[in-house]
Formats: structure tokens, C-alpha cells, sequence
């Protein structure tokens, strides 16, 4: 079998994988988080060591005997880690994704006016969800990191590379180019880091690991009990292994994962002149081809779920928020921004605020729980238009993967505000599965991307069942919310 490894920023998952291509056991490991300062969002890069050697042994425990062939890995994206090259020690807290520290270093770049040059070499906009600002704050900001880095003392890397060191006991310093396109220093059009980026930014090259396919021998584990001398077979970024783990590899198919932020991509044909409102990533690369895809990152759709059912001081904040949505039929006007970190795509706009309106004499908490999820599928909706808009074409449906997608009544709800099917696929860990096949690839288990095609697949339709013109009018709602959730920012804010 395939140990494939999904590192999240709420869960650590181990999931093994057999020659048919179906997961046979799992484990998971709850992820945990800090917010030291307002917009500050962190973990512990030790934390996320150790919850990837308990979730591989609570899973192999479940499997006596078996033999893995390969370990496979999908990863959250975009958060940075730091360590010494020599001692494999971490040098600071792990910047996750969503945090903001380095809005002023972004703001700084936009006022030099290098947004359209960023853009043009690497698909994306200036924003503090990807690596490079991240990185350049660390820089600036932990006293003799830059020193140790210009002496090639250190490394950088994406949460891939960070778990293929410590697998490799230090030996191997790579990761793969899904998650190199996410950090804005590789140039798309070649793959590598951009000298001009890298500049920018103010990151030493010797820092930044090697960039490899998403489907390769990595190198060999030689720190974790039961594993040592197993290739490591492929790395992705999870939202990129959630597409490859739906099955379908033709340009115009469209997936939306939901976890605690949420991912909508679309492959292309090409490469694309880049758009603002959506990005222009790799999907993955295979055999040296870079596939590309459009994508829209949204920063809040689970994590505002959880915010809500914290707000109201529950126990289990995201389980209860959902049972009490459930108690009532609609949010009864009542919406929800949860633009608490900024807004991502389409909107861009980190000066955003989180928003509840609509409120009346007659609303309750239930409504407001209600308004949270309900949020979930008009963020989708806001990415699915821009990317339709972005592709210049007509996106029959949506494949859906991730823990929100067992809410049977917000897939409902996705498909009557898309006015489209929404097809959930059947696996609950797709990130983990789509990384195990393309390690399958790595291992000759499987020829090509049309042999995963024909791989089993188990999926169910919700199809569009309440009138156009209804959900036309509460989509509208949203969109005088969200146009209310920007007006707080300070003035001179993004407003695009």
C-alpha cells in the first residue's frame, strides 16, 4: 500500500492506500492553533511533526502487516516554516496561511507599484496569503535570521518541504511545484524561482528548497519507526491533490474543497494571462509539464462555522453551530460575513471586516448559526462566477470534497445558489487519496492519468430544486452584505 500523509491545519491524517487505489484505514491527529495577536495565526512546526509520526502509527497499528511501498504527501498551502540546516531545529512558529503580519510589507509592494509584475510572473496578487511576504517578514522580523540566511545557514519551505526534511532526517530539502506556485517566487511560465522575485522579496535562492514534480522519488524515510528506507513518492498541496482525487483531468472540470478555508480550481489548456480576481497556479507537474489551473482561495468558510458556535460559547463550536442551524428552515434574512481575516477571491480586500446584518426583533441565534453556513455556499458561488467568467466558458458542475460536504442540506443549498449539480464524491480524505494515486504513478502501479480516471469512484448529485428567481434574490442579500463587511475597513482600502 500508499501511507499517504494529509497534513491540514486542523487535522493531521494518515491514510493507507492499496493497488486498487481505494483508502483501506485512517487515522487523525487534532491540529492545534495560535493567534498570539490580532490577525497573527501560527503552530508549532514541532506540533505538526508530531501529530504526522502519531497519525502514521495510529494508522499502521490499524494494519498489521502490511507493506508500504511508497509514503505520499498533501499538505496545507502557503504556510512557511524556518529551520536550521544543520540541526533540522525550528527557528520560529510555523506563519499559517491565514495570518496577516505581513499586510505592511504587501502594502509596501503595492505602493512601489510591482502588483501587475507579480501578477504577470507568478499568476497572483499581492496578498498576505502567500509565502513570499511571509517570508520576508521572518526575515526582518527574528533577530539574525537574515545573517544565517545569507550564510546559507537556513531553510525556508511550504509545509512539504518541512515534512520531507524530517522524513529524510535532514538529507533531501525539496518540494514540488503545486506548492512552489503558491509561495509568489517561482515564475509559472518556467517553474523555478524567479531571480527577480526572489530580489523582491528580499529571499536568499540557497534558502528555498529544489522544485520537483508532484509525482517522483523524493528520497528515502530514515526517521520514523517502520518506514525507514520508503521512497517518498509524491508531495502536492492538498487542494491540488483534492483535484487530482476526483478523477477527472480535462480542462472545465471544476472543484470546490471545503475545510477550514475553502479551494475552487479549474485546469486549463494553457497558461493564461493572469487575472486579478482569480489565480493562476499548477495544478501539478508531471514528467516536467507543468498542468495550470485557475483558482479562487477563500480565507473563512469552516473557520467561520467554528467562529459563530465560539461566539456563542459552545462546547463543540462547530458541531453545535450546525445542529442549531439546523433547527430552523432559513436564516430569515439574517447573513453572515466572515471576512474576520479579509476577504480572498474574488475580492481581494484585506481591509474587510466580519459582518452580521439583516438582523431583526424576531432573530435568534439559530438564525445566525444559519447565516454562518449558508455564508459557505455564497463565498463558492462569488469564486464559481469569476472563474466561469476568467475560463471564458460555461462550468457544467461542481465537484465537492472536504468535511462540510457531509452536511447533506448545505450541499442542497450549494446547488440551488449555484443554480448547478454539485457532485460530492464519496471519499472523505480525497487530498490524501489524490496524493496516493499520483505516487501510484511514481511507483508504476498505474501507467498514465487515464488509468486513474477508470479508477472506481463513488459519488452522489444534489441538483438544483428551489426557482432561480428565489435564490437570485437572497444571493443579492449576500452581496449588499459583503458590500457592508468592506465599508468598515479603514479609509483607502483596496475596493476593487
Amino acid at each position: 500500500m500508499i501511507l499517504a500523509i494529509d497534513q491540514g491545519t486542523t487535522n493531521t491524517k494518515a491514510v493507507l492506500v492499496d493497488r486498487e487505489g481505494q483508502p483501506r484505514s485512517r487515522a487523525s491527529v487534532r491540529m492545534n492553533i495560535s493567534t498570539p495577536r490580532s490577525n497573527w495565526v501560527e503552530q508549532n512546526p514541532d506540533e505538526i511533526w508530531r501529530s504526522v509520526t502519531q497519525a502514521v502509527e495510529e494508522c499502521t497499528r490499524l494494519s498489521p502487516g502490511v507493506k508500504i511501498d511508497g509514503v505520499a504527501i498533501s499538505n496545507q498551502r502557503e504556510t512557511v516554516v524556518v529551520w536550521d540546516r544543520k540541526t533540522g531545529r525550528a527557528l520560529a512558529p510555523a506563519v499559517v496561511w491565514q495570518c496577516r503580519r505581513s499586510e505592511a510589507i504587501c502594502e509596501r509592494l503595492r505602493a512601489e507599484g510591482l502588483e501587475a509584475e507579480l501578477l504577470a510572473r507568478t499568476g497572483l496578487g499581492i496578498d498576505t496569503l502567500f509565502s513570499a511576504s511571509k517570508i520576508s517578514w521572518l526575515l526582518e522580523n527574528i533577530p539574525g535570521l537574515r545573517a544565517k540566511a545569507d550564510a546559507g545557514q537556513v531553510c525556508f519551505g511550504t509545509v512539504d518541504s518541512w515534512l520531507i526534511s524530517k522524513l529524510t532526517c535532514g538529507a533531501v530539502h525539496a518540494c514540488d511545484a503545486s506548492n512552489a506556485s503558491r509561495t509568489q517566487l517561482l515564475n509559472l511560465a518556467r517553474c523555478d524561482w524567479d531571480e527577480n522575485l526572489l530580489e523582491i522579496f528580499g529571499v536568499p535562492r540557497s534558502a528555498l528548497p529544489t522544485v520537483r514534480d508532484s509525482s517522483c522519488i523524493f528520497g528515502e524515510c530514515a526517521c520514523v519507526e517502520g518506514l525507514e528506507g520508503v521512497p517518498i513518492v509524491s508531495a502536492m498541496g492538498d487542494s491540488h491533490a483534492a483535484m487530482a482525487g476526483h478523477g477527472s483531468y480535462a480542462p472545465g472540470t471544476v472543484k470546490a474543497t471545503y475545510g477550514t478555508g475553502s479551494s475552487l480550481m479549474t485546469l486549463l489548456h494553457g497558461l493564461k494571462d493572469a487575472q486579478r480576481q482569480v489565480a493562476t497556479t499548477i495544478a501539478w507537474s508531471l514528467g516536467g509539464v507543468s498542468q495550470y489551473a485557475l483558482e479562487g482561495n477563500i480565507a473563512m468558510t469552516g473557520a467561520g462555522v467554528a467562529w459563530v458556535g465560539e461566539f456563542l460559547g459552545m462546547h463543540e463550536p462547530v458541531a453545535g453551530a450546525v445542529k442549531l442551524a439546523e433547527s430552523v428552515a432559513s436564516s430569515e434574512g439574517v447573513y453572515f460575513v466572515p471576512a474576520m481575516s479579509g476577504l480572498g477571491a474574488p475580492y481581494w480586500d484585506g481591509n474587510a471586516k466580519g459582518m452580521i446584518g439583516g438582523l431583526t426583533r424576531t432573530s435568534c441565534a439559530a438564525h445566525l448559526a444559519r447565516a454562518a453556513v449558508e455564508a459557505i455556499a455564497y463565498q463558492v458561488r462569488d469564486v464559481f462566477d469569476a472563474m466561469s467568467s476568467a475560463a471564458a466558458c460555461d462550468l457544467p458542475a461542481l465537484c465537492v470534497d472536504g468535511a462540510a460536504t457531509r452536511n447533506a442540506s448545505l450541499m442542497q443549498f450549494q446547488a440551488d445558489v449555484l443554480q448547478k449539480p454539485v457532485l460530492r464524491s464519496g471519499c472523505e480524505d480525497l487530498s490524501a487519496l489524490g496524493a496516493a494515486w499520483f505516487g501510484g504513478l511514481a511507483l508504476g502501479w498505474w501507467k498514465s492519468t487515464a488509468e486513474l480516471e477508470r479508477l472506481p469512484q463513488a459519488t452522489r448529485a444534489f441538483t438544483p430544486c428551489r426557482p432561480a428567481t428565489e435564490m437570485d434574490q437572497l444571493y443579492a442579500g449576500w452581496h449588499v452584505a459583503v458590500a457592508r463587511a468592506r465599508l468598515q475597513g479603514p479609509p483607502g482600502g483596496a475596493r476593487k
